[in-house]
């Protein structure tokens, strides 16, 4: 059975910063594509990273490019997200998201984790 857990959500003041990890079970972690989607109230989820089973190819959304950064260790089975210089509208649940299949889709994702609520106070 897979898992998908994430963990380091919280809430923090604008111009902060966070770290969001995510530690997978029952998939061989280093062979899949992973990445982070965000929801924010009363918006449709949308990609916020990607990154391919060797930790290139990575991708952002306009948004975070530059104050985020995905990253992933094979060994231990995680992925990350650092998020720096926080904004407000940053403010959304974050789903890890594990074997994507077509470039940072939704539609491509086979397993989600059940999202970690970060909330960034202005």
């Amino acid at each position: 059975q897979v898992q998908v857990v994430e963990s380091g959500g919280g809430l923090v003041q604008a111009g902060g910063s966070l770290r969001l990890s995510c530690t997978v079970s029952g998939l061989p972690f280093h062979a899949y594509k992973m990445g982070w989607f965000r929801q924010a109230p009363g918006k449709e989820r949308e990609g916020v990273s990607c990154i391919h089973p060797s930790g290139d190819g990575i991708v952002y959304a306009d948004s975070v490019k530059g104050r985020f950064a995905i990253s992933r260790d094979n060994r231990k089975n995680t992925l990350y997200l650092q998020m720096n210089s926080l904004k407000p509208e940053d403010t959304a649940v974050y789903y890890c998201a594990a074997d994507l299949t077509l470039g940072c889709q939704q539609s491509s994702v086979h397993y989600w984790g059940q999202g970690t609520q970060v909330t960034v106070s202005s």
